[in-house]
């Protein structure tokens, strides 16, 4: 088997940024990887994730019950691992995600009760790892990005926003959801911060990513 890498990031922490630039590194030093992005809005099996974003299916984040949107985020990952990545994983391929199962783990879990969510994310770790046997990450590391910061970001980029990023109490929550669950689930915190508070540039933020994962990849 292969080693799967995952990045992760919340709304506005650069993440789309530093994957590829990570990917860029990586094909630069001649390595070998699959590299791989969820959700996968090419293709027509993200119809349920698309929807849901979109607000289709209400216009609030909290909208549509927690394990019901995971089950949308989890047939995306099922259908782009059993068309496109299995293979090379199996044969072992380094798998490099920009998001994952570990995505949901947070940004569904942070519309329960505090009291409720390891019980969810142990739920989503049996479902998409045992029931539906989709690899288990040996790498997940997160941008730490304050949401005051994140949404400075997220204004900059002038586009149009998704029921997760228009709504700031959803994004603190979701923020401090995944601090937790990056403690107990054992990931790797990637502050993404300089010294004065704002967020650090583009390339001090890639090194620091890059000193967590070169030992993945040959």
């Amino acid at each position: 088997m292969g080693k799967l890498v995952v990045l992760e990031g919340l709304d506005g922490s650069g993440k789309s940024t530093q994957y590829h630039l990570l990917c860029q590194r990586l094909e630069q030093q001649g390595k070998r990887f699959r590299p791989v992005t969820f959700p996968d809005y090419e293709q027509p099996y993200s119809a349920p994730v698309r929807m849901y974003l979109n607000g289709d299916f209400g216009t609030r984040a909290d909208g549509v019950d927690a394990y019901a949107a995971a089950t949308f985020f989890a047939v995306d990952r099922l259908a782009s691992y059993l068309r496109f990545w299995k293979e090379d994983y199996q044969t072992g391929v380094p798998v490099l995600a920009a998001r994952y199962t570990t995505a949901n783990m947070y940004h569904q879990a942070c519309k329960l009760p505090s009291s409720e969510q390891d019980a969810f994310t142990d739920w989503l770790a049996d479902f998409e790892y045992g029931k539906l046997k989709l690899p288990r990450p040996d790498k997940v590391l997160l941008l730490d990005v304050p949401p005051r910061v994140a949404v400075q970001m997220i204004d900059s980029r002038h586009e149009a926003k998704d029921i997760h990023e228009k709504d700031a109490d959803y994004l603190q929550r979701c923020y401090e959801t995944a601090l937790r669950v990056a403690e107990r689930q054992g990931w790797t915190l990637i502050s993404c911060l300089g010294e004065d508070g704002s967020m650090a540039d583009i390339p001090t933020v890639a090194q620091r990513i890059w000193e967590q994962v070169e030992s993945f990849f040959v």
